[in-house]
C-alpha cells in the first residue's frame, strides 16, 4: 500500500464498519419478516412488531448501536 492510501485507511474505517452494520441489519430485518407464527412465538415477537421493525430503514438503528 502505497503511503498515502496508509494514511487514508484509518479516516475511512469507521465509514466502512458502518456501511458493514447497516447491511447486516437490514439483512437480519429482512430474515425477520420471513420468520414463520412458530419462529415469531418463540422469540415472544408479534407478527406486528416483527412487521414494523422489517420495514425499518436500515439507517433507524437503535441509538446504542450508533455508538
Amino acid at each position: 500500500m502505497s503511503r498515502s492510501l496508509a494514511l487514508l485507511a484509518p479516516a475511512r474505517a469507521p465509514r466502512r464498519m458502518g456501511l458493514i452494520a447497516m447491511l447486516a441489519l437490514h439483512r437480519q430485518r429482512r430474515q425477520l419478516a420471513k420468520l414463520d407464527a412458530a419462529a415469531l412465538r418463540d422469540i415472544g415477537v408479534s407478527r406486528e412488531a416483527a412487521k414494523a421493525e422489517a420495514t425499518r430503514a436500515p439507517w433507524d438503528a437503535p441509538a446504542h448501536w450508533r455508538g
